[in-house]
């Protein structure tokens, strides 16, 4: 293994502060509730005299003399908060503003899809960014060393999103989290990446995807970072598309004209480029031994893979992990939204994120509870190994007690803090690759598809078919004679509308990480038929109902068998 410049530097610098970020962590997760209390009051004691603290009387809930005081007066005086309730307070930032949610301005927006066609723009403030992300990345890296300990001895490839995609109308900027943390890291550990994070805004995914494989499967790579393992097999779609033209590139120093890069991104990856036969070489010859040449072939010193790998993802995970060398270690990217990194997974090949108590207020409602009026509130400290909640969180970038819509489930804890692992989205929302698709941005598109088409439905519904990595469309139009190729064309413009609703959808669509949607057409009165059917099954017909997107392959086989 050839060792990158100044790696025990990096190891040395991350395993000082790692040490201390796991110590601070232990120390204050031997008790929780005193945890909590102070995160809570520290958050509510610097935005009290902000416009939301003010009229949610912050000042006279830090009065409480005891945590089950500051606890009550919190809960009576905050709402459980979703997005809508909060826009128009993000808003007011974004024209300007300060001081509304929180001291300042924000220091940027992270951008993700919402549950209508207009994305969310959740605030970062430099608070939150610098004791969350920055501690929590520093722990992260820590922990990989720990499971292995050559872990940055070689090349780190990280595939994140645009650090910076535009700015809001006062000029703060917004972008993807991960692009902007990869860009803010320390300058020693700059060596580690092949290629500068320009690469991340070439616009053409197959292009960008080339470029990044192009950049680095000429180096000794040792770690790789990304949240979606469908990401990885796209990687490995590309590098079998176009492992020769990588070997020519690699031997000329040169990067392919065949894809489409903006010449001021080809010039900058161009200056971190030189001839390199003797690596091309290496590389023909793995391809004369083995034919489809795979991850371990080429990175046969991987040492960690950290990505998703639980939930939907592990259909994608399955798929690439035997790719990989033997002795790689396949790290959980853990449980994390653009809304609240709630932690991080200390232990290799676990899907248990143990929650930063320390940072971030935490809440929870049983999900036995869920549909209830006035559920009981759980405090960190109240919940239970093996049961499900919803979490609600608050946190230092202006979200007060907002309802994360994520069933968890408890797996355990760090002394007194919980760890959990996501179970599932419980408003309405199916994801398979990452693109959070909710009903109503389908209900929204199908409406919008029948205006343009003229076609009118009379029942349609949807579901995600993780085995495809895409979505069936079911119909049964008013006009019973519509023909399967004019059913189809309904779906190229639905699925042109769910790429305008939801950004998310649209960046998988575009990567081809989420496949072209299936059409089908459902018989007469296939609506009926399928209640009929779930009533002889047990349902109360007063209390039946029935979602129009869905992840559920007991409903879907039911559809299956009304297809006309």
């Amino acid at each position: 293994m050839h060792r990158v410049k100044g790696w025990w530097f990096i190891r040395f610098a991350l395993t000082l502060v790692g040490r201390k970020g796991i110590g601070e962590l232990k120390k204050a997760s031997k008790d929780a509730r005193k945890a909590q209390e102070k995160t809570l009051r520290s958050i509510l004691g610097a935005a009290k005299d902000t416009v939301y603290g003010k009229e949610h009387h912050f000042e006279n809930i830090l009065k409480a003399s005891n945590p089950e005081e500051l606890f009550k007066g919190y809960r009576k005086q905050v709402p459980v908060n979703d997005y809508e309730d909060i826009k128009p307070y993000i808003e007011r930032h974004k024209q300007g503003e300060a001081d509304v949610l929180f001291p300042g301005k924000p220091k940027l927006y992270a951008t993700t899809s919402g549950t209508t066609q207009e994305p969310k723009w959740i605030p970062v403030t430099e608070q939150y960014y610098q004791e969350v992300y920055k501690v929590m990345n520093q722990l992260w890296f820590y922990t990989l060393i720990v499971n292995k300990p050559q872990v940055f001895y070689g090349k780190t490839l990280s595939i994140v999103g645009k650090a910076i995609e535009g700015a809001a109308p006062d000029g703060t900027v917004f972008g993807s989290i991960s692009g902007i943390s990869q860009r803010d890291i320390p300058g020693f550990m700059e060596v580690l990446h092949p290629a500068p994070a320009d690469i991340f805004h070439i616009p053409d995914y197959k292009a960008r995807y080339y470029a990044i494989m192009r950049m680095g499967i000429e180096q000794d790579i040792t770690l790789i970072i990304t949240a979606n393992p469908s990401t990885l097999v796209e990687m490995q779609n590309n590098a079998n598309e176009f492992y020769n033209e990588y070997v020519e590139d690699i031997e000329k120093g040169t990067l392919s004209h065949r894809v489409s890069i903006p010449d001021d991104i080809r010039a900058i990856l161009e200056k971190r480029i030189k001839p390199n036969p003797q690596r091309a070489e290496e590389l023909r010859v793995l391809k004369s031994r083995h034919g489809t040449v795979l991850p371990k072939h080429y990175w046969p010193n991987m040492q960690i893979v950290n990505v998703w790998f639980c939930g939907n993802t592990k259909i994608f995970f399955d798929k690439i992990k035997d790719s990989f060398p033997e002795d790689c270690f396949f790290h959980e990217m853990g449980y994390f939204a653009t809304e609240c990194r709630p932690g991080i997974v200390l232990k290799s090949n676990s899907p248990d994120t143990v929650i930063f108590g320390h940072k971030i207020f935490f809440e929870f409602i049983h999900e036995s509870e869920l549909e209830t009026e006035n559920p009981r509130i759980y405090q960190m400290d109240e919940v239970k190994k093996g049961e499900r909640y919803c979490m609600i969180v608050t946190t230092s970038a202006g979200l007060y007690r907002y309802n994360m819509n994520d069933l968890v489930e408890v797996t355990g804890f760090v002394n007194q803090f919980p760890t959990l692992k996501l179970i599932q989205k419980v408003n309405g929302t199916v994801n398979i690759t990452g693109e959070k698709l909710h009903e109503r941005q389908f209900v929204e598109a199908v409406h919008a598809a029948e205006k343009e088409t003229g076609n009118r439905v009379a029942f349609f519904i949807g579901f995600a078919d993780t085995s495809k990595v895409t979505y069936r469309f079911y119909y049964e139009f008013v006009n019973a004679d519509i023909t399967q190729e004019k059913a189809e064309n309904f779906t190229r413009v639905l699925d042109a509308y769910l790429k305008k609703y939801n950004i998310e959808y649209e960046a998988k669509r575009s990567s081809n990480r989420l496949k072209d949607p299936e059409t089908a057409l459902l018989v007469r009165e296939s609506f009926e038929k399928f209640k009929s059917t779930c009533i002889d099954k047990g349902y109360r017909d007063g209390q039946f109902k029935v979602n129009l997107l869905m992840q559920d392959e007991k409903r879907h086989a039911m559809f299956k068998k009304l297809v006309r």
